[in-house]
């Protein structure tokens, strides 16, 4: 009994050691953080510069993720540089943006941000300058905009399906849900281009909206893998079984996807159309073949890009063109006047020549905030500075299309949607400077000629041919997104549906 007491005293004894040796070691980290911290000279909050709780806190807040709000907030605070985490610094002034994502810059991608997307392997979220180089080589041939032309056709058969869609909706009297449709377009789409074989989403009865329900209901784990990579770490290693119930069905896809183009290629057969994931599952000079479960993150990370981004262009140019009569009516003469004959196809080459068009487009693009967040680099060496602050070498740096789309310096009443801003060259020239829809330089997204692609297409042929629609009403808050790195619509909100003016 006398040896039972004696344990359990020295169980207890080292219990407390261990929680005493982590009170004082979370205590150093959050005074280090606050006071000797390299960065510990930028303004900012001080629960931001102590701990990543804080950015933890406004990315699940209230169920919602605003963070990239927050931040705005903040930059009205303490003005245009801000300490937003204990190792990052956040900038507002759009001058910085070339410095940090020109052509040929040595800012690397943030690679504990960029990791807890899950796609480790995929050249989007690749770290190393040089890393990226090798993957984006193989990759932007596909994306070149001669490739896009030539594959044009997956996107004209998807701009007729949905007016298909659209006449039987409207012969029944039924509403048709345009943002589900949209996003639908662009998985249709580049699953094809991607695997040869389309997911088909515009083929189910309820346009994939179950589909973006499952993929979007995961989001908030992006700010948790953040916050506890290792919790990442463990959620990787759980058995195939238990993962597919936890993990997003659009990777799932990607993963049994790329195994069936591996498969086809085993038994040497070949898709009967150009495929991305066939061409990079082949052999090459001095070419190391990724694993299917590499190039599964590879998939993943192209077709996520696709669902949101283009889809939310796509939703918000509709709205605010259908919300404004006058805009809608200078839209619709246009296509009239460039395509008398609403039944031929509308040619990307010369949809993208209309200036009124192009304004909605842009504005679309400007408004709807693909990445409403940051994208944050590593500074090299040996520093910068931004705005009279010293940031040294090692530190992240950011800045967001969110924060950029809305300054005024360069869109003067930068809520309301204009087209017309556009329509001077030399304005057009101005603003260009703070226009990142797709980013900017070395690192700009690879699908950005064939997202213009899709916008042009869908659009013009839906206002060609459609001068009549009327959309539900939608509050400022359903318009607003969460960030989940990819801007995402909350689940609750109303979605844009249309119906047909019958006076």
């Amino acid at each position: 009994m006398t040896d039972l007491v004696g344990s359990l005293g020295g169980l207890r004894i080292a219990t407390i050691a261990i929680l005493v040796l982590c009170v004082t070691s979370l205590t150093q980290r959050l005074l280090y953080n606050l006071y000797w911290h390299p960065l510990a000279h930028i303004p900012g909050p001080r629960l931001a510069a102590a701990t990543y709780l804080y950015q933890t806190y406004f990315g699940l807040a209230g169920g919602k993720s605003r963070y990239y709000m927050h931040i705005a907030e903040l930059h009205r605070r303490y003005g245009p540089v801000v300490r937003i985490t204990p190792d990052e610094v956040h900038l507002s002034d759009p001058e910085n943006h070339e410095v940090i994502h020109s052509v040929g810059s040595k800012y690397a991608k943030a690679t504990p941000y960029y990791s807890a997307l899950g796609a480790g392997y995929s050249t989007f979220t690749a770290g190393p300058n040089e890393v990226h180089k090798l993957r984006r080589a193989r990759l932007d041939p596909f994306f070149s905009r001669r490739n896009v032309i030539k594959m044009e056709y997956l996107v004209q058969s998807r701009a007729a399906k949905l007016l298909h869609i659209m006449s039987s909706k409207f012969s029944a009297g039924a509403a048709v849900d345009l943002h589900h449709a949209f996003r639908s377009i662009s998985v249709d789409v580049i699953s094809d281009y991607a695997f040869g074989e389309s997911y088909s989403l515009l083929d189910r009865d309820d346009l994939g909206r179950e589909f973006f329900e499952l993929t979007g209901g995961i989001g908030p784990t992006w700010w948790v893998f953040q916050q506890w990579p290792a919790l990442q770490a463990f959620a990787l290693s759980l058995p195939l079984s238990v993962a597919k119930a936890m993990s997003k069905p659009l990777k799932q896809q990607a993963h049994s996807q790329v195994l069936e183009v591996k498969a086809k290629l085993d038994a040497g057969q070949k898709v009967d159309k150009p495929c991305i994931f066939e061409a990079l599952l082949e052999p090459a000079d001095g070419y190391q073949i990724p694993t299917p479960d590499q190039i599964k993150d590879e998939a993943y990370a192209i077709l996520n890009a696709a669902s949101d981004t283009t889809g939310n262009a796509m939703t918000v140019t509709a709205y605010n063109v259908l919300s404004n009569p006058e805009i809608y009516r200078t839209l619709t003469e246009e296509l009239k006047t460039a395509f008398p004959n609403k039944d031929q196809p509308l040619e990307f080459s010369k949809l993208e020549k209309l200036p009124y068009l192009t304004g909605a487009i842009k504005e679309g693009l400007r408004l709807s905030f693909g990445v409403p967040g940051r994208m944050p680099r590593v500074v090299p060496e040996p520093g910068a500075k931004f705005n009279d602050y010293y940031i040294p070498a090692g530190s992240f740096v950011s800045l967001s299309s969110w924060m950029l789309h809305q300054d005024e310096g360069y869109f003067p009443k930068p809520q309301k949607f204009d087209p017309t801003r556009w329509s001077d060259p030399k304005d057009s020239r101005r603003m260009e400077k703070a226009f990142v829809p797709f980013g900017k330089g070395t690192r700009a997204c690879a699908g950005m000629n064939l997202a213009y692609c899709e916008l042009y297409i869908t659009l013009g042929t839906l206002f060609r041919h459609y001068d009549n629609l009327v959309p539900n009403h939608l509050t400022l808050e359903d318009l607003t997104y969460d960030d989940y790195f990819s801007a995402q619509i909350p689940l609750n909100a109303a979605k844009l549906h249309v119906h047909l003016d019958k006076h």
